[in-house]
């Protein structure tokens, strides 16, 4: 069975590096045998891991061959998944460097990386960007669809460990809740006023 991402992103150089330091065969027999096409279309874990990011990372490369990374961020779900191949977010104004937006004017392929500190889990999606200007509130937004090619989960080495500081939140003020409440038992136990 074929692997969408490695058909794209195993080019003869990565796969000349791949065999000069070993790992060449490996991936040849994980990613690259068979008929039938792997990883080129979302799944059911890809869209709820899509839907609870906070951001991600897109990168675009321009005219002169230069990569830009470009972060994107908003509340879960505000990059969708439309279906198996297609995902969408708006792309609010922001400080109008226009960087990514007129990357791909001239070159339509965009590489994501998205990122769960929390579970240590990365998702890396290859696509094909387009971009649909709307006029909107003074300011112009765009809708960006992002034409699914291939995805890969990487592995999880390396990836620290961090929380959201709403999630922490949460946890400490059920702990405070909990504590406030075996403390009004034990006020209730001993016959005094919780103080």
């Amino acid at each position: 069975m074929r692997h969408a991402f490695a058909n794209i992103a195993f080019t003869p150089a990565v796969r000349d590096v791949q065999a000069r330091d070993g790992s060449r065969a490996q991936y040849a027999r994980a990613f690259e045998s068979g008929d039938e096409v792997r990883n080129a279309e979302l799944g059911a874990d890809e869209a709820a891991f899509i839907h609870a990011q906070r951001s991600f990372y897109m990168a675009t490369v321009s005219e002169t061959g230069w990569p830009y990374v470009q972060h994107r961020g908003g509340a879960p779900g505000f990059l969708r998944v439309v279906d198996a191949k297609t995902l969408t977010f708006t792309d609010l104004p922001g400080n109008r460097q226009f960087i990514s937006v007129g990357n791909v004017a001239n070159d339509d392929r965009v590489a994501l990386i998205l990122m769960d500190y929390t579970h240590r889990q990365r998702l890396k999606l290859l696509g094909r960007l387009s971009v649909e200007e709307s006029p909107g509130a003074g300011r112009t937004e765009r809708a960006m669809t992002i034409h699914v090619e291939a995805f890969d989960w990487n592995c999880p080495k390396y990836i620290p460990v961090r929380f959201e500081a709403e999630d922490v939140q949460r946890v400490l003020d059920e702990r405070d809740r909990r504590i406030a409440a075996l403390e009004a038992q034990v006020a209730e136990l001993r016959g005094t006023p919780n103080t």
